[in-house]
């Protein structure tokens, strides 16, 4: 029995022993899990850094926005001229070349007041031909006027020499020498001939001023021509607003905002469409403390809202000298007690230099965009 018993108790000894040791050779693999976990992570920790500090390294000099839009030059197409549009030949976003026609406005009114206006400028042409001959001729009819008015006054004086010495004759001849028939008619032949003086004398003071007669004529030359003038510029402003009833595109673009139909009535200074050129560029407003080391000629890489396909690349064209709202109708006064200091923006102008499809539509105006500027 107490061999037995010993038998017994090796075994339960045995069977305590082989459970401690099947456990100590399953911790080691265990051991080298945990460990290799332990160097995942610290690897893990330390390529998050790396990409870190390369992402830190290569974007320290970027300054990006989101406050920045597309923007461009809008021509805007308005009537010069006030009628009733009576051809329409463009759409909303059609495409047009400079000098196509974009409508007509009815024109008959200005075809009349063309037609009035060249008449016009005949007729001064007319008048102007006929004071020169005038002036020509007084050239000569003055002088010579003068001159006749002159002899005809020396004929004059002699007639009335000659009427006095009959007179005085008449009177200092005896009375049985002469009668009272022959003295009357030699006070009559007297007093005619000092009226032939007199009216001799007028005519010579008509004709005198010989000068200031040229001088009118010439004025009326001078006042004919000054009236052509005015004739051909009314001719000029008629057929300027003859042209005007037909309307062009000054440049190539797309038609915007077209607000005119067939048949309207439109006034001068009456907008009705806008011409929207391909020359289309981004302004972004940068916060002034973004702007320092920027300056033009630096590169910028372009994101765009509603093209996400799109990265386009550009440069900076210029700095706006001052903030927007320097530049606003109603500047802000800080000059009361109530200032708030508030972070201005600058605008910064950038142009595209790539990356827009070829032969494509240019971006629409207005389109919010993420541009970011490369300092060097």
């Amino acid at each position: 029995m107490a061999q037995d018993d010993h038998i017994q108790e090796d075994k339960v000894s045995d069977n305590l022993e082989e459970p401690v040791a099947s456990s100590g050779t399953e911790d080691v693999p265990r051991k080298k899990g945990r460990r290799r976990n332990v160097v995942a992570f610290v690897l893990l920790i330390v390529l998050v850094i790396v990409l870190c500090c390369y992402y830190f390294y290569k974007t320290r000099n970027d300054v990006k926005t989101e406050d920045a839009y597309t923007a461009g030059r809008k021509h805007a197409i308005a009537s010069q001229v006030s009628g009733y549009v009576t051809q329409l030949l463009v759409d909303d976003n059609q495409f047009v070349y400079r000098g196509d026609l974009l409508l007509s406005i009815d024109h008959s009114d200005y075809v009349v007041a063309f037609n009035k206006a060249r008449a016009a400028v005949l007729k001064a042409e007319a008048n102007i031909r006929a004071f020169r001959m005038i002036a020509e001729i007084s050239h000569k009819t003055f002088p010579g006027r003068l001159r006749a008015a002159e002899g005809s006054l020396q004929i004059a004086e002699a007639q009335l020499m000659r009427a006095k010495a009959d007179y005085h004759r008449q009177l200092t001849v005896m009375r049985e020498g002469t009668s009272q028939q022959d003295i009357d008619h030699a006070r009559a032949a007297l007093e005619e001939a000092q009226a032939k003086v007199a009216s001799a004398q007028g005519d010579v003071t008509q004709a005198e001023p010989v000068e200031s007669n040229l001088q009118n004529a010439a004025a009326h030359v001078s006042q004919e021509e000054a009236a052509l003038v005015e004739a051909k510029a009314d001719l000029e402003q008629a057929e300027i607003n003859l042209i005007r009833t037909h309307i062009r595109a000054p440049c190539d673009g797309w038609v915007s905002q077209r607000n005119v139909e067939l048949g309207n009535f439109v006034k001068p200074g009456q907008q009705m469409m806008s011409i929207v050129p391909a020359d289309v560029w981004i302004v972004a407003n940068y916060k002034e403390t973004q702007i320092q080391g920027m300056k033009p000629g630096q590169k910028v890489d372009i994101s765009i809202n509603a093209f996400p396909q799109l990265r386009l690349q550009g440069h900076v064209d210029s700095i706006q000298l001052g903030s927007g709202e320097s530049f606003s109708t109603f500047p802000p006064e800080n000059a009361t007690g109530n200032f708030v200091k508030i972070v201005q923006r600058i605008p910064v102008k950038i142009r595209i230099d790539g990356g827009l499809p070829r032969n494509g539509p240019p971006l629409p105006l207005g389109l919010s965009v993420e541009p970011v500027v490369h300092i060097e």
